[in-house]
């Protein structure tokens, strides 16, 4: 099983947010702001779980944009069977890898690097390997975005946009299906 987050921001002008030295108020109570990198985002994260041989959505889950991803590995793996969970580097920690250990599952989690720590030439290697996994949740959101115009949420509060997801995790499962029946 493999996941990765999108982010569901609403429209915020960037420079709007630069201007003020308090972020602005929205009327949606469980939207939050991020900043990431030297961008400011507003609005929820959307986490999704795929299988590992056809890409299928499994599981979904929405937090405000504030939320770190590091949090939510054991809410997406709860129910998991599978061998192997493949993640990205906002997933790596401590604490995961031992989740990951307690319940028989694999760490296909890549290895992040830090200020004062390098990369060894293995953890390199693996995330190279990882990440020839991970391409298949990665086409899912390119395919949540460019077929399903899923880059921003339509509505406010956390349960309207998880249900938008949800909808459109199922038009992206039912795309998949359709493209894999071979007309004879």
């Amino acid at each position: 099983m493999m996941f990765a987050d999108i982010e569901l921001s609403e429209d915020r002008k960037e420079q709007d947010i630069e201007s003020h030295s308090k972020f602005i108020e929205s009327k949606d109570p469980d939207s939050r702001w991020l900043k990431k990198e030297k961008k400011f985002y507003f609005g929820f994260k959307g986490f999704v779980a795929v299988d590992e041989e056809k890409g299928f959505v499994n599981k979904i889950y929405v937090t405000p944009a504030n939320v770190a991803e590091v949090k939510k590995l054991l809410k997406l793996i709860e129910e998991m069977k599978e061998v192997r969970v493949y993640a990205d580097k906002r997933y790596t920690s401590k604490e995961n890898r031992f989740i990951l250990k307690n319940k028989k599952l694999k760490d296909g989690i890549m290895h992040k690097e830090t200020k004062t720590k390098q990369l060894t030439k293995w953890q390199k290697l693996k995330n190279k390997l990882i990440s020839k996994k991970r391409y298949i949740v990665e086409q899912g959101f390119g395919t949540l975005k460019r077929r399903f115009n899923f880059n921003r949420a339509s509505y406010m509060g956390l349960a309207k946009v998880e249900s938008q997801f949800y909808l459109k995790a199922m038009c992206f499962n039912l795309l998949k299906a359709s493209n894999m029946v071979k007309i004879a």
